[in-house]
């Protein structure tokens, strides 16, 4: 687990850097609003670069045997519930935060008869159930464990309220008991909080219930599976590719990067009475099948014994644990994890940095524009006499007089921008989108037949587009009507302004895609006739509804940090150029008054000018310093 630590160095060596790289700049006074407000989410992209790992098996194949084995045998005995048959019974998350004392947090199941998606939940501290973890005795942390293991049951009536039941479904059906109740997870999720070395790292482990819940919790389905860096998906060596695991590889998960295929149990393939040959032509067999089925190539697919591995690592019995071959699982999933995570990063802070320094290599070239500007006005006062000097100093405050002017004019685009400000978020404020929430919920109520829920949901995602397409046409406008004030201000004073930043909400438009795509996967062309289906997509829907919400929250942030900066840039450029024109003014003021000799205040110019180029070069070997800390490879991982 080496590598996770070089990439928790690498993510601090970074931080560092720009940190200097902020002190420095800010101490320069080169840093505006629009900088330091770049700067602040590359530190927040930094602290937050967090990789998850979800686990995702139908029950009974091992899969918290796994995660024993790969990230909890250092406890000497089985820490997260394993047993045959379905022992995890809701999502399950293990992470670390150090805000939080280590304790595990429970979300009832009774909040599914909320219209709450459980993200809406995280930050309702008051919703969930916490029970104190005791890191000095694993035996008492597995027992907190079993929590996530634990079910209850309840009356027909409550499981269908929950969308866990329906008698007309026949699978659901036969759940119902000689005693007349269903059996149902007593929990609807489990944030385990521990500081275990690679959680406080950032890594995140997601746990999840058998197949069959994947299909009926959205949160799995919208969220964490599609959001995690790497799926595991495992199956049973002495079953191989079931119906049921090949549907949900194909709806919920994929070939793609980061999705790695387990083939676990290997060992009942350890038949003592063959050759260690014929063992192992057996388990390549089965591998190979289980990647035709899935259609990934056969080095796609791991061949482990989690079982033989966590038994290997507690009893010191190296040979037991190569012969699980656990070891290769592991290397893969960090080798290839890490290196993914560190690129996606990388790229996404090289542009931040180029950002920064151009803003900033502006602002200092209209600096040295203003030096030079002054130092050759005042160069050409020598041998001048006082009158040359009076007219030159009246012909400074008719420039100046007319900056004035223009910025007087520019109020006028104030308040044209304040009023496409109020029109964009008209377009993509929260309430737009949570009438388009409460629309849909109430033609689904007045839905007779859940055939005729899918319409309204269709009608949202093209409502949440055009919204979105809206919003874009807003800001193209304001950014439109910049630039053409910057070029119009830039040409009337000979100025070199920078043009004001873009935005785009491309992405958020991708994911309101993606989400949609998911539900189009469940629901698009399935039977809604049983009522599990119907109550089951109401139930999908708020989890639509809170990703969509979240997507527009973000989009809404973006948007209120863009407004805030977009003139920040130009502001500091006239700024600088006004405080240019006073300067002026006061120096020949006071050549003229005979103050202080004109040779003094060109000395006092190109000492300006000298001390600039150090400026530059210190900010240039700053930049370099974050610049060669990305560009910097992970020595293990490089190494492999």
């Amino acid at each position: 687990m080496q590598d996770l630590q070089q990439y928790a160095d690498w993510r601090a060596q970074v931080a560092q850097a720009l940190e200097q790289y902020r002190g420095w700049a800010r101490a320069a006074e080169l840093l505006d609003g629009a900088a330091e407000q770049r700067v602040a989410r590359a530190l927040a992209r930094l602290r937050d670069a967090r990789l998850s790992v979800a686990f995702v098996a139908e029950f009974s194949r091992g899969k918290s045997e796994l995660i024993n084995a790969i990230f909890f045998a250092d406890y000497g005995q089985r820490i997260v519930p394993s047993s045959p048959g379905r022992t995890t019974m809701c999502p399950t998350e293990f992470a670390w935060d150090p805000a939080l004392a280590p304790c595990i947090r429970l979300l009832p199941i009774e909040t599914r008869a909320e219209r709450l998606a459980t993200g809406d939940y995280r930050d309702v501290p008051g919703a969930w159930t916490a029970l104190p973890l005791d890191l000095s005795a694993p035996e008492r942390m597995h027992e907190s464990f079993l929590q996530v293991s634990l079910t209850r049951r309840v009356s027909p009536a409550d499981a269908q309220r929950y969308g866990l039941y329906d008698p007309d479904d026949p699978d659901l059906a036969a759940t119902l008991g000689a005693d007349g109740l269903v059996e149902i997870p007593r929990w609807r999720h489990a944030l385990i909080n521990v500081p275990h070395p690679l959680l406080q790292q950032g890594l995140v482990i997601l746990d999840t219930p058998g197949l069959n819940a994947i299909g009926t919790e959205p949160e799995l389905t919208l969220n964490l599976i599609p959001n995690a860096h790497a799926v595991l998906f495992i199956l049973a060596a002495e079953t191989g590719v079931t119906k049921s695991d090949i549907d949900v590889w194909r709806t919920h998960i994929n070939a793609g990067p980061g999705r790695i295929v387990v083939l676990n149990k290997i060992d009942a393939l350890w038949d003592e009475l063959r050759s260690a040959q014929d063992n192992d032509a057996a388990i390549a067999r089965q591998r190979h099948d289980a990647a035709r089925l899935l259609g990934v190539a056969d080095a796609q697919v791991f061949p482990v014994s989690a079982q033989k591995a966590l038994v290997g690592k507690i009893t010191g019995d190296l040979a037991l644990f190569e012969k699980s071959r656990v070891g290769a699982l592991e290397s893969a999933l960090f080798h290839e994890l890490i290196p993914a995570r560190q690129d996606i990063l990388r790229r996404q802070l090289q542009d931040d940095l180029a950002a920064l320094t151009g803003a900033q290599a502006a602002l200092l070239a209209a600096r040295g524009r203003d030096l030079v500007e002054q130092l050759q006005e005042l160069q050409g006062l020598r041998g001048k006499n006082q009158g040359v000097i009076t007219h030159m100093m009246r012909r400074v405050e008719m420039e100046k007089k007319e900056f004035d002017a223009s910025l007087f004019k520019l109020q006028g685009t104030r308040a044209v921008f304040t009023t496409l400000s109020t029109e964009l978020y008209s377009s993509i404020g929260m309430d737009v989108v949570q009438d388009h929430v409460d629309a849909v919920r109430a033609a689904m109520e007045a839905a007779r037949f859940s055939t005729g829920m899918r319409a309204p949901v269709r009608v949202f995602f093209e409502q949440v587009r055009a919204s979105l397409d809206a919003a874009a046409g807003k800001i193209a406008e304001i950014a439109a009507m910049m630039e053409s004030m910057v070029r119009r201000f830039s040409t009337e004073h000979g100025l070199a302004l920078a043009l004001p930043a873009t935005l785009s909400l491309e992405r958020y438009r991708r994911e309101i895609d993606a989400i949609e795509a998911i539900y189009l996967k469940q629901f698009g062309t399935a039977a809604l006739l049983i009522t599990s289906r119907g109550t089951l997509l109401e139930r999908f829907f708020d989890s639509i509804a809170s990703r969509v919400k979240f997507a527009f929250r973000e989009a809404n942030g973006d948007v209120e940090a863009w407004l805030k900066v977009v003139n920040a840039p130009v502001e500091a450029q006239i700024r600088q150029h006004r405080d240019q024109l006073r300067h002026r003014q006061a120096s020949i003021q006071r050549i003229l008054d005979a103050t202080e000799s004109l040779e003094q205040k060109i000395a006092a110019f190109e000492a300006a000018q000298h001390d600039l180029e150090q400026v530059k070069a210190r900010l240039a070997s700053l930049s370099d310093r974050v610049a060669d800390a990305l560009r910097a490879d992970l020595p293990e991982l490089q190494a492999a």
